[in-house]
């Protein structure tokens, strides 16, 4: 296998609904793994919560999950954005209507000054996004 590089995202307590909504609006197979399915915190508050999370679509991106095994008041601050670029402009625009709805959207998706149709927004997890369809090469 290449080696690749792919956003994981870390959670405070609700990386499951998180990642169930991501397989939702990409597509693809789930794989969530708890940290009681590891051994640790059996039993406890933290046994059903999400220790690894990975979703492989078939558009070929991959995303990772997980919750900070603390909970919220853990859960890493980091100011980053998880860009999707190309194309096809018909799933990227079905991409961009699942992530913003329900969350909010900073600048709707529209054409811009370099010629491309760009949008950002967060989506209800907390997750900000950045959505940027060029004219097909050819």
């Amino acid at each position: 296998m290449a080696s690749r590089l792919n956003p994981y995202l870390q959670f405070g307590g609700d990386a499951r609904q998180a990642m169930e909504f991501y397989q939702e609006v990409f597509g693809g197979e789930l794989v969530l793994n708890t940290y009681g399915s590891f051994g640790q915190a059996e039993g406890g508050p933290q046994a059903d919560m999400i220790m690894h999370g990975m979703l492989e679509t078939p558009s070929g991106f991959t995303l990772m999950g997980a919750d900070s095994p603390t909970g919220a008041d853990s859960a890493p601050v980091f100011t980053y954005s998880v860009s999707l670029s190309g194309d096809d402009e018909t799933e990227l625009r079905g991409y961009w209507e699942k992530l913003s709805a329900g969350g909010q959207v900073s600048v709707p998706l529209d054409k811009q000054m370099w010629g491309d149709v760009f949008g950002m927004c967060t989506d209800r997890f907390g997750v900000p996004w950045m959505v940027n369809i060029s004219e097909p090469r050819g």
